[in-house]
């Protein structure tokens, strides 16, 4: 049975590109990204995994960031300009003080509140720079409706989206990291979340090599069911946008130029 949904909620995963380390760059082309997102009128847009820093280990402990941050204000500004939600990857304060920094996904809305999810299941060898968070499941009302936020290797572990859905998700968004030897699997289980819990799925991945992986790109979004609705072609920078009217779900990709 599939999750009801608000009538015409726009959303869009943001494949950007980010270049190691430069947490300013960074920010000016996320700022590209969510103007291109504005014209389009989305509601919520989805950054991969990291996106502030690129996914480097080794500058992770260096890079961590706080919601109130000044290198993060025009973020926060352009969430309450355009009315987008926003939700940014970058390494962040453990749960526990003195651990290892979390791998973070922090949330920017347009009332001017924030929020942040800590990666809860790290991927092998993770550990050795990051720790992983405590919450099961993180679940918000984004674009009108309740939103269960999850980073990369939270997607492989099938028990993640079934506590999403458990608690009521209608729409799970993933930053992610997907390499393109990663890709068919990966793919292939988030819509197995679509077809066989009834969520909404939205991914968003690097549209350039990151930390050694060359990123598949091809962000997507499938519909509760297991339609595939949008998906880029392959990397670069660009907008995949999913709409809904009704029962019937809409989709297109948008390319985005880099400042």
């Amino acid at each position: 049975m599939n999750i009801p949904l608000p009538p015409s909620p726009r959303i869009a995963a943001a494949q950007s590109i980010s270049m190691p380390g430069q947490v300013p760059a960074n920010v000016q082309a996320h700022l590209a990204m969510v103007r291109a997102a504005a014209q389009q009128g989305v509601q919520l847009l989805v950054f991969p995994e990291l996106s502030l820093t690129g996914y480097e280990p080794v500058l992770v402990a260096d890079l961590v960031l706080g919601a109130d941050d000044a290198v993060l204000a025009p973020l926060r500004e352009a969430a309450r300009a355009t009315g987008m939600a926003l939700v940014v990857g970058a390494p962040a304060a453990a749960v526990v003080p003195g651990g290892k920094p979390a791998i973070g996904a922090w949330v920017f809305e347009a009332d001017g509140s924030a929020a942040l999810y800590r990666k809860r299941y790290l991927h092998p060898g993770e550990e050795q720079f990051a720790s992983a968070g405590t919450e099961d499941v993180h679940v918000r009302p984004l674009a009108g409706q309740p939103t269960a936020l999850a980073v990369c290797a939270d997607t492989t572990h099938p028990e993640h989206a079934r506590a999403a859905r458990g608690v009521g998700a209608s729409l799970y968004a993933c930053g992610s990291v997907i390499s393109e030897a990663g890709y068919p699997q990966d793919s292939a289980q988030l819509q197995g979340y679509a077809a066989d819990l009834g969520l909404a799925v939205l991914m968003a991945n690097h549209g350039a090599p990151t930390g050694g992986y060359t990123c598949a790109g091809r962000s997507a979004f499938w519909a509760p069911g297991g339609e595939l609705v949008a998906a880029a072609p392959g990397a670069g920078a660009c907008l995949v946008i999913a709409s809904r009217r009704g029962d019937a779900w809409q989709g297109q990709v948008v390319d985005v130029v880099s400042p």
